[in-house]
């Protein structure tokens, strides 16, 4: 049902001067994600600054029962931040809300509202000489809020987790209009439930997040980047485990990439170049943070010894910070080249980290014998059991006949992820591209306590309505 000028007005007056928008093209790029796969429609865009008007929309929105869909950076790639092509939703955009609110040196949090980019909440600890270590490709413009919504993952999983591991506090709203103010950042608070850690990941269906108290580190002593030529995935979990062995929780990267993925990228990235000089089936790119005493030649001897054992055919360390970034680049650019090779059908799963050869090889057999001629391409996070497997069309056949297999190559790939113990989703969260397919992976009881929590919190269905769950 549209919502009534007079019902607009009511949200407008909540937003404040300046928080919202009806002009059609400041709400366009709001209204797609960036792979194309979902668009929506909105009457308006409101664009609170601060807390109290997030609360004040929430509130009338309930009143109304109005649905209300929270977006942040719009880098989401399930389209949880998109709202639906009725028309009928609000979008609330978080983007001025974007202060750094405090750093805490000494307890080393740094508070920040949801709507700062990462990058700056980057920059904002280097110049206390601390670290954030969420690193990941939309960097630039992903928000802080959406990542916490999200439970971002990105390179760095391996030694310092998930956004859920470095979140210590946050401020929300949630569905009824009520604030909750947990932004202390103790790291030990034995209180009863931990709504903190039951909000991050919730893809905005249990409230927004309008402040997060956030994790800090110190700053790496010295960082050194590697990319090594291995025989196999099954080489590379050897080799991640030498290095977890040599290294410990100085290994903050591990991520693979086949020759195939690389060649795409040389393909179509105009400053890509061979790492290496001979070719090899796989590829790991190694990053290693070293603190305190440790030896700048630490990674250089671990190499060493991996080549001596056969586990690595060949390896090169980054000799500047600049080649440190083309090394980087060859893996952020996997997905991205993979849009000049034709359609491409993604896929964000994990399993064990024991279990990956074996996944990679029985989901490449299984879609090559359901596409002949397919191009598989598995390759990301190794080091925490992270693999996104895209798989590009084959050469000189239609997209879009491809792309339509999007369902079919799913079960497939999710199935055998499944069968291993694995999860369909590893970082990107569920949104609405696996609302309905979560259901046939997620235990029985794991979805009944997920669906009454939802009831609890949000029993007008309001919030980010057909995200996580289906629509009614």
């Amino acid at each position: 049902m549209a919502l009534s000028p007079e019902l607009l007005d009511r949200f407008k007056q909540c937003a404040g001067h300046g928080g919202w928008t009806l002009d059609p093209d400041r709400i366009a790029p709001h209204l797609r994600e960036w792979r194309d796969r979902y668009h929506g429609a909105t009457p308006i865009m409101l664009m609170p600054d601060n807390r109290d008007a997030v609360a004040s929309i929430i509130r009338l929105a309930a009143e109304t029962r109005t649905p209300i869909v929270p977006q942040g950076g719009n880098t989401g790639l399930v389209g949880g931040q998109i709202p639906h092509p009725n028309g009928e939703e609000l979008l609330i955009w978080m983007g001025r809300m974007n202060k750094v609110r405090s750093i805490d040196t000494n307890n080393n949090t740094l508070t920040v509202e949801a709507g700062a980019i990462l990058t700056q909440v980057q920059e904002a600890a280097a110049a206390q000489d601390r670290f954030f270590p969420l690193s990941l490709a939309s960097e630039g413009s992903a928000q802080i809020g959406g990542l916490i919504s999200t439970n971002a993952g990105g390179t760095a999983v391996l030694a310092y987790g998930t956004m859920r591991d470095l979140v210590l506090g946050l401020e929300a709203v949630l569905p009824d209009g009520s604030i909750i103010n947990a932004l202390s950042g103790l790291r030990k608070d034995n209180t009863g439930y931990d709504i903190v850690r039951l909000l991050t990941g919730a893809e905005g269906t249990l409230g927004i997040i309008t402040a997060a108290t956030l994790k800090l580190f110190p700053q790496p002593r010295a960082t050194f980047v590697a990319i090594a030529g291995v025989a196999s995935p099954a080489s590379a979990i050897s080799l991640l485990t030498l290095m977890k062995a040599d290294a410990g929780a100085m290994l903050t990267g591990f991520e693979l990439m086949p020759r195939l993925g690389l060649e795409f990228v040389l393909r179509h990235i105009a400053s890509a170049r061979d790492p290496l000089s001979h070719i090899h089936p796989w590829y790991v790119l190694i990053e290693l943070s070293l603190s305190g005493g440790a030896s700048d030649r630490l990674l250089e001897i671990a190499l060493a010894r991996a080549i001596e054992e056969g586990l690595a055919g060949d390896a090169v360390i980054a000799q500047s910070a600049q080649q440190a970034r083309d090394f980087w680049r060859l893996r952020e650019a996997l997905s991205e080249a993979q849009k000049f090779e034709g359609g491409s059908i993604k896929h964000d799963v994990s399993v064990p980290i024991s279990a990956m050869p074996r996944f990679v090889d029985e989901a490449t057999q299984a879609v090559l014998q359901a596409v002949p001629g397919a191009r598989p391409i598995p390759f990301g996070h190794v080091g925490d059991g992270n693999v996104h497997f895209n798989v590009s069309q084959p050469v000189n056949t239609d997209r879009g006949s491809f792309v339509a297999r999007w369902d079919e190559i799913n079960d497939i790939v999710h199935g055998i992820a499944s069968e291993l113990g694995g999860s369909i989703s590893a970082e990107h969260g569920i949104g609405q591209m696996k609302a309905t397919e979560i259901i046939g992976y997620k235990d029985p009881g794991t979805l009944a306590a997920m669906r009454a929590i939802k009831r609890a919190l949000d029993p007008q269905g309001i919030m980010n309505p057909g995200k996580i769950f289906p629509r009614d």
